[in-house]
């Protein structure tokens, strides 16, 4: 589904990404954890598009995308929920969802079938649909950004954060969310500070340091692993 060669980005003079090769195979949850500054969310805006790739190598099912726009490559099945949401605030919640869906805009009728399955997936956002997604509570916003995501119906869906500045109550939820849409067969790569919660989650996990990997293995091995629970579980 995905694979990263060598790849290489910066900001500036900055090297932020250094040399990062992974894959992700169809079906899989793939977790990427680390500390602040590590890197993760300027690669998953290099997968998207975001952000320049300055070398390596990005292939999404076996097409090199490395320097595909980001527009395009929505039409190759990738999409990503953003760190901080990204929603837009003066829109209502609706309206997000149809802008999600941007690349199926000359079929309607799909549109409409895709806005009542993000409707059934999180009650919520039915109750607020005619709201201003601004007004929205933060757990509230991360659904829609995560619905908005799926309304391209991606192949692989891109998490960045989403826990972030949540309650436990609402992280629980998201998490319950991301294990429905794992057993529905959706290719998912996620990146998380909490790391408990994403390696219990994920198929395999990769951790990344400065810019490097610097380990990687199934999610339950570095869930249990010494220096990963010393690092980013503490060591209880």
């Amino acid at each position: 589904m995905l694979k990263l060669e060598s790849i290489e980005m910066a900001y500036g003079a900055i090297d932020a990404v250094k040399g990062v090769s992974l894959h992700v195979k169809a079906g899989e949850v793939v977790a990427i954890i680390g500390a602040n500054g590590a890197g993760k969310s300027t690669l998953l805006k290099g997968i998207v598009g975001l952000e320049p790739i300055a070398a390596g190598q990005l292939f999404i099912h076996e097409q090199n995308c490395t320097h595909m726009p980001a527009h395009l490559r929505v039409g190759v099945g990738v999409a990503l929920a953003p760190e901080g949401r990204g929603i837009f605030p003066d829109q209502t919640v609706q309206e997000n969802l149809m802008l999600g869906a941007y690349s199926l805009r000359k079929d309607p009728a799909r549109i409409a079938v895709l806005i009542g399955r993000e409707f059934e997936r999180f009650p919520r956002l039915a109750e607020r649909r005619h709201q201003m997604a601004g007004t929205l509570s933060g757990g509230e916003q991360q659904m829609l950004a995560i619905s908005r995501a799926l309304m391209s119906e991606p192949q692989l869906l891109l998490l960045d954060e989403p826990s972030l500045g949540l309650a436990p109550l609402i992280i629980a939820e998201i998490f319950k969310s991301i294990r429905a849409l794992a057993d529905g067969g959706l290719t998912i790569l996620l990146v998380e500070q909490m790391a408990n919660q994403a390696l219990a989650v994920a198929h395999r996990a990769y951790v990344l340091e400065t810019g490097h990997i610097t380990l990687e293995g199934s999610g339950q091995a570095l869930l249990h692993n010494p220096a990963v629970r010393a690092a980013y579980l503490g060591s209880h």
